[in-house]
C-alpha cells in the first residue's frame, strides 16, 4: 500500500510560521475577496473585499483596481454609492437607487440615462448602450391570502395546489422573476416572459450568469426551466432561450438537450455561443461539459465529451479561439484550456495549465498575457492571482489577508493513499495541527463531505474550516470517497443509489488507515459532517463498531422516507435514492441505507445541528435524530438555528456554531 509520507522536519517546521492559532473570531474577521473582472483593454483587474464585523454583523465592502503593468493597487469607487455593473471598451454603466448611469471616462463622472429600473434585481446593459435588460418579480399566481382576499389584510394563509410550494429557504409567494427589456432612449419597457409562471434567473442561486447579450446587441440568451409544480420538482432540464429584441420573438436553442444548460457566453465576435451542459434530465450532479454552438448554423459541439472530468466554470480567451475553465483534479481544483474550433472536429485536446496544492475557484478573464483567477487553499482564503497560461506560473495580485496570515501558524496538509475493502484506491487529505509533534498522540476527526457529489479539495470556508479545526489540536482526515469529482466520472457516479454502501466502507477504511500511525489516539476519534456528510455521520453512528467516541451531524438526512416527503428538489431524491418509498419494488436505500433503521446501535455521544429555514433537509430530520438519541439514552446535544437555512450565514450564529462544535469535542473526546 502506497502512502504519501511527510518528512518529520517539514511537519515540525510548520509551527514556526506564526505565533497565533486560527480562532472562530479571527476566521470571521478575514477579508473576503471577490473578483469582479478585467478591463476590456486588459490593463486592469477589478476586485472587491467584504469585511464582516462579527460583533455587529455589519459588513463593509471596498472596491479596488490593479494596474497589471506596475502591479499598483488603487481603491476604486463610484460617486454617490453607485454599483458598477458592466464595463465595455469606452462606456461603463452603474446603478443606484433604481437609476442607470453611464460613464465615458472610466468612472470619473456619471450621467443619468434611465430611471425605470424600479425593483430590478439583475441588470444587463446591451453592448451598444441602446437597451437594458433587467429581472424583476411579477405576481403571476396569487398564493398568499392577502393577494387572494383583499378584505383580509391580516391573514397569514398560503394556498397551494402543486409542488415546489417552498424552495431552499423560502415559501413560494406566487411571484416569478421575469426578464424585462427597456429601450433606454425611447423609455419603452416589455416583459418578455409575459404571463409565464417561470423564473429567470433560476432560483435559488441564479444570477447575472443566467443572461448574456449578443455582441451586436440584437438580442440575448437567457436560462430558464419552463416547467411548474410537480414537473419542475422532478426535472433538471433548463434551456437556453434567445430573445430577438427587434422581432420580440423567443427561440429555444437547446430544445434537443434534456439536462442542465447554464452560464451562456457569446464569443467576442458573436459567432459562437458557449455554455455548460449536463446530459441527463433529473441528474443534478451529472458530468458538466462545455458546449459551443455556431450561431448561424446552430451546429453544436461538445468540447469536453471525451475528457474524464467535470467543469465548474469557464471564460472565453481573448481571441475567441480557446476557452479557459476550472475543474476538480485529484483533491484540488485546477485551471485548464481547450480550443474552440470554427469547424466541427471529434478530438478536442485539453491542457491542464496549473498544478499545485490549491483550488482555482474562479476565473475572471484574460488580461493581456495573463489569465486572472481566484485561488485559495486549506490555509488561506481566496485572493486574486495572475497566471501565465503557457507555463502555469502565477503570482498574487491582491494580498488582502497577508498581514493576518503572517501572524497565524499554518497546518501541513498531505494527500494520503489508502486501499479500500473492495481493492480500490482511496485518496484522503490529512490536516495536521500547526505545532504537530509526531512523538505525541492527537485526537483525530473523520470529516464527511456533503454534496454528495461535490469536490473535497483545497477549499477554504468560514464554517467547515480545516485550518480552524487543526488549530484546536485535532488531526483531520478528509477522504475523497466515492461520489466526488476530480477522480474520474466513474468514481464520481459510484455513489448514486449506494449512499450507505461503498462510501461508508471508504470512510471506515480511511479512519482505520490513519489509526495505524503512532501519533493518532485511537481512543479519541470523532466523526463530523453536514448534509450528505450529516447523513454519513448518522449512518456511521450505527455501523462503526465502537471506532468513534463522538459524532457531530449538521443538517443531515436521518429518515429517507420522511425526507422524500418533505424535501423540495425531488429530482435529487429520485436519482440518488431510486425514487419514492411507495414504489414496487421499493428502492433498497429505504431499508438498507436508512440511518433511522440503525438507531438501536447508537451508543456514542452525538451533537445534532439543524437550521430552521432548511427546506432541502427539513427540520424534522434533526429533531427526529435528537429525539431518537435521547430515547435510546445516548448523550446528545441539539443546536437549533431558527434563522439559518442549509448553511450558517450569520456571523454570530457561525461563531456560536464553532464554539459549540469545539465545546462538544472537548467534552466528549477527553
Amino acid at each position: 500500500m502506497k502512502k504519501y509520507l511527510i518528512p518529520i522536519c517539514l511537519l515540525l517546521a510548520a509551527s514556526v510560521s506564526g505565533q497565533e492559532r486560527m480562532s472562530p473570531e479571527l476566521l470571521w474577521s478575514l477579508k473576503r475577496v471577490n473578483g469582479e473582472g478585467v478591463s476590456p483593454n486588459g490593463k486592469f483587474v477589478y476586485y472587491s473585499t467584504k469585511t464582516v464585523d462579527w460583533k455587529t454583523e455589519k459588513s463593509t465592502i471596498h472596491h479596488y483596481k490593479i494596474n497589471l503593468q506596475d502591479k499598483s493597487k488603487k481603491e476604486w469607487t463610484t460617486d454617490g454609492g453607485k454599483t458598477n455593473l458592466q464595463r465595455y471598451d469606452k462606456t461603463w454603466y452603474a446603478n443606484y437607487d433604481n437609476i442607470l448611469y453611464e460613464s465615458t471616462d472610466s468612472g470619473s463622472t456619471w450621467k443619468e440615462i434611465y430611471n425605470g429600473l424600479r425593483d430590478a434585481e439583475n441588470i444587463w446593459v446591451s453592448p451598444n448602450g441602446k437597451y437594458v435588460a433587467f429581472s424583476e418579480d411579477v405576481l403571476i399566481n396569487p398564493t398568499l391570502g392577502t393577494d387572494i382576499y383583499s378584505d383580509l389584510p391580516n391573514t397569514t394563509a398560503k394556498v397551494y395546489t402543486d409542488l415546489m410550494y417552498r424552495h431552499w429557504d423560502n415559501w413560494e409567494d406566487g411571484k416569478f422573476s421575469h426578464i424585462f427589456v427597456a429601450d433606454i432612449k425611447e423609455g419603452t419597457v416589455k416583459d418578455i416572459m409575459a404571463e409565464e409562471a417561470y423564473d429567470c434567473p433560476q432560483k435559488p442561486f441564479g444570477g447575472a450568469e443566467d443572461l448574456t447579450w449578443s455582441p451586436d446587441s440584437k438580442g440575448f440568451v437567457y436560462v430558464c426551466k419552463k416547467k411548474a409544480g410537480k414537473d419542475y420538482a422532478v426535472s433538471t432540464n433548463t434551456d437556453l432561450y434567445y430573445y430577438n429584441v427587434a422581432k420580440g420573438k423567443t427561440d429555444n436553442w437547446t430544445a434537443d438537450m434534456p439536462g442542465y444548460d447554464m452560464s451562456p457566453l457569446f464569443s467576442k465576435d458573436g459567432r459562437k455561443l458557449a455554455w455548460l451542459s449536463m446530459g441527463r434530465d433529473g441528474y443534478e450532479a451529472d458530468k458538466n461539459d462545455i458546449m459551443i454552438m455556431d450561431v448561424e448554423s446552430k451546429r453544436k459541439q461538445n468540447l469536453t465529451a471525451q475528457w474524464d472530468g467535470t467543469v465548474e466554470s469557464f471564460v472565453w480567451g481573448a481571441k475567441d479561439s480557446r476557452l479557459y475553465f476550472n475543474a476538480p483534479f485529484e483533491g484540488t481544483v485546477q485551471l485548464f484550456e481547450v480550443e474552440a474550433p470554427d469547424r466541427e472536429t471529434i478530438n478536442h485536446p485539453i491542457n491542464m495549465i496549473t498544478k499545485g496544492k490549491w483550488d482555482i475557484n474562479g476565473i475572471l478573464g484574460q488580461a493581456g498575457e495573463y489569465i486572472i483567477v481566484s485561488r485559495c487553499d486549506m490555509n488561506h482564503s481566496s485572493e486574486i492571482y495572475a497566471v501565465k497560461p503557457k507555463y502555469g506560473d502565477m503570482f498574487e495580485l491582491s494580498h488582502e489577508n497577508d498581514k493576518t496570515y503572517q501572524k497565524v501558524s499554518m497546518s501541513q496538509t498531505t494527500l494520503r493513499s489508502i486501499n479500500t475493502a473492495d481493492g480500490a484506491t482511496l485518496h484522503a487529505w490529512v490536516i495536521y495541527p500547526p505545532d504537530f509533534d509526531p512523538k505525541k498522540k492527537y485526537p483525530t476527526l473523520l470529516y464527511c463531505q456533503g454534496g454528495p457529489q461535490s469536490a473535497l479539495s483545497q477549499f477554504y470556508s468560514v464554517r467547515w474550516n480545516f485550518q480552524l479545526m487543526a488549530a484546536q489540536g485535532y488531526i483531520i482526515i478528509a477522504p475523497n470517497r466515492r461520489g466526488m469529482p476530480g477522480w474520474g466520472v466513474k468514481w464520481n457516479e459510484a455513489i448514486s443509489k449506494d449512499w450507505g454502501g461503498l462510501p461508508m466502507q471508504d470512510y471506515l477504511a480511511a479512519i482505520d488507515d490513519i489509526c495505524k500511525e503512532p501519533y493518532v489516539d485511537k481512543n479519541r476519534l470523532g466523526c463530523v459532517g453536514a448534509s450528505y456528510g450529516g447523513y454519513s455521520v448518522f449512518m456511521l453512528a450505527g455501523i462503526h463498531n465502537n471506532r468513534f467516541k463522538s459524532f457531530i451531524a449538521h443538517d443531515g438526512l436521518f429518515d429517507l422516507k420522511s425526507w422524500y416527503g418533505t424535501t423540495e428538489e425531488l429530482w435529487f431524491a429520485n436519482w440518488d435514492i431510486g425514487g419514492a418509498y411507495w414504489k414496487s419494488p421499493q428502492p433498497m436505500s429505504y431499508e438498507k441505507y436508512n440511518p433511522i433503521n440503525f438507531v438501536n446501535k447508537w451508543t456514542a455521544p452525538i451533537m445534532i445541528v439543524q437550521g430552521g429555514l432548511d427546506y432541502r433537509v427539513p427540520i424534522e430530520q434533526g429533531l427526529e435524530a435528537f429525539q431518537a438519541a435521547r430515547l435510546h439514552n445516548v448523550k446528545a446535544k441539539l443546536l437549533y438555528l431558527p434563522n439559518e437555512n442549509h448553511w450558517v450565514l450569520h456571523a454570530q450564529n457561525g461563531i456560536a456554531w464553532q464554539r459549540e462544535f469545539f465545546k462538544w469535542l472537548d467534552e466528549t473526546l477527553k
